[in-house]
């Protein structure tokens, strides 16, 4: 099978495309994290599936779908685990729950395989329902209030979040803020592509992520790009998880 990726995050792309390359199943044809410059490829290339994100900044994978003529058949990758992935398993075309595993990955190819051949499904009606009812946005931003005053922090500034002495606190390079949030609430709201929880007291912004390092029990330490190269430990049973996101 002629494979074409598509996923606006580099690591999660390369983790794919060697995934799939050492199954020996498909010909992986192309690759791009630019969704809008891989329509033009795919109007010109001969591809029989096509491995595509859904939430990309610009162009999601439902609108990039529509903008094709000629549609290969799709297995969806992505984070989220929303309704209407079941309608696209009722409509015979798959998905891959990042971090995308192994058996998952093959019971996603037999299927393929299986309908090689056969005319690809008519997606429109499926695009039409999700293109109206799309997930609303993570927050981009979160609040810290103190007495009368309400300071809103960009998500993006956050190095981590963390509890203690039963508070719970956003850390950035300049300041620590307290929130009146809790970690699990924390960890329920935000992005799972952009923060992950390493600890039961902590979640930690990937994209400040430096180094890993191996730690006694299993364990390990996450030392952040922040200027105090700040160090945070990862449960063990956590290891893995972080592992996943970080395309390891």
């Amino acid at each position: 099978m002629r494979a074409f990726l598509i996923d606006d995050e580099p690591l999660a792309l390369r983790r794919l495309e060697r995934m799939l390359r050492e199954t020996g199943r498909v010909e992986i044809v192309g690759t791009s994290s630019d969704p809008e410059a891989a329509i033009e490829t795919l109007r010109r290339a001969s591809v029989d599936v096509l491995f595509l994100d859904i939430e990309m900044p610009g162009l999601t994978g439902f609108e990039l779908l529509s903008k094709l003529g000629a549609q290969p058949f799709v297995v969806f990758t992505t984070a989220y685990n929303q309704y209407a992935l079941k309608a696209f398993e009722v409509n015979s075309i798959d998905y891959l729950l990042k971090p995308v595993e192994a058996e998952q990955l093959n019971r996603a190819l037999g299927k393929l395989e299986s309908r090689v051949g056969t005319p690809a499904p008519d997606l429109s009606d499926v695009l039409r329902r999700v293109l109206e009812d799309r997930r609303p946005d993570f927050p981009e931003r979160i609040a810290s209030k103190i007495g009368d005053r309400v300071e809103l922090i960009e998500l993006s500034r956050v190095t981590h979040f963390y509890a203690e002495d039963k508070l719970t606190y956003a850390a950035t390079e300049a300041k620590t803020y307290m929130l009146d949030s809790t970690i699990a609430g924390l960890e329920a709201k935000l992005d799972p592509r952009t923060f992950a929880r390493i600890h039961r007291s902590t979640i930690v912004n990937l994209r400040m992520v430096h180094e890993l390092h191996g730690y006694f029990a299993g364990k390990m330490l996450v030392r952040l790009k922040d200027a105090k190269k700040t160090e945070l430990t990862v449960a063990r049973e956590r290891v893995n998880s972080l592992k996943e996101k970080l395309g390891l």
